[in-house]
């Protein structure tokens, strides 16, 4: 299981139809984008701006990308763009919802008194490491605009505090079938062990590609360490 920490975005432990006060926001904010447009070629100029912007961004970052990258790439007239965005941050938002879906998995669920739970652990831990592995270059943009614009930073500080209280009560529920060590504080494990999580996997996917001489991180053991880590940590049975 892994969440937000102070840098990166990450997964929650419930199962999406859960309707409890605290559902995680999702990737960008709301607050910030349009109505859809309402006709196809609309929808199609819009999407293929979105794809486009996504593009340069990742290629040359938030801070030196031009909107007339943008719509270059996206091969649309330049005055088209402000039709369906309102600037550089806008458009932004617009990208990190595109992703939304792939970057929030529901991941770990409570989880059943059937279910082994070791092994619903490593595939919510697969699962996570996996979307943030192909969101890699977004997810070193997303801590990139969290530097420069407030917005974006406490939206990510506000979403990795929901991740946590997700993850602990995720850690309580295995406490309370007698899976997890009822000796350990769920909100303070959950803290140290999806932070651990979302660190690890940043530097396996951010750091390492912006350091190219390290060597690549194997992905079939960054999951079992952690896996492990986590069992080992909350001392499931045969894990003590």
């Amino acid at each position: 299981m892994a969440s937000d920490s102070s840098k990166v975005p990450g997964m929650d432990t419930t199962a999406p139809e859960e309707t409890d006060s605290e559902q995680a926001p999702p990737v960008a904010p709301f607050s910030q984008l349009r109505e859809p447009p309402t006709t196809q070629r609309g929808a199609r100029t819009r999407a293929a701006l979105v794809k486009a912007a996504r593009k340069v961004f990742e290629r040359d970052g938030y801070l030196d990308a031009r909107l007339t990258d943008i719509t270059k790439e996206a091969r649309c007239a330049a005055g088209s763009f402000y039709t369906y965005f309102a600037n550089k941050e806008e458009v932004l938002a617009a990208v990190l919802l595109e992703a939304q879906e792939d970057m929030m998995h529901p991941g770990m669920g409570r989880v059943q008194g059937t279910d082994d739970p070791h092994a619903v652990l490593e595939a919510s831990n697969r699962a996570y490491l996996a979307a943030y592995k192909r969101n890699a270059k977004l997810m070193a943009l997303l801590e990139q605009v969290a530097q420069v614009e407030p917005e974006f930073r406490e939206f990510r500080r506000r979403r990795g505090d929901a991740f946590i209280r997700r993850n602990a009560r995720g850690i309580a529920d295995l406490q309370a079938r007698g899976v997890a060590d009822r000796e350990v504080d769920p909100m303070m494990a959950s803290r140290a062990l999806s932070g651990m999580v979302s660190v690890m996997a940043y530097n396996a996917f951010v750091r390492s590609e912006e350091q190219e001489e390290d060597a690549p991180v194997d992905f079939e053991e960054l999951v079992s360490t952690v896996t492990r880590l986590w069992a080992n940590a909350l001392r499931f049975p045969g894990h003590r």
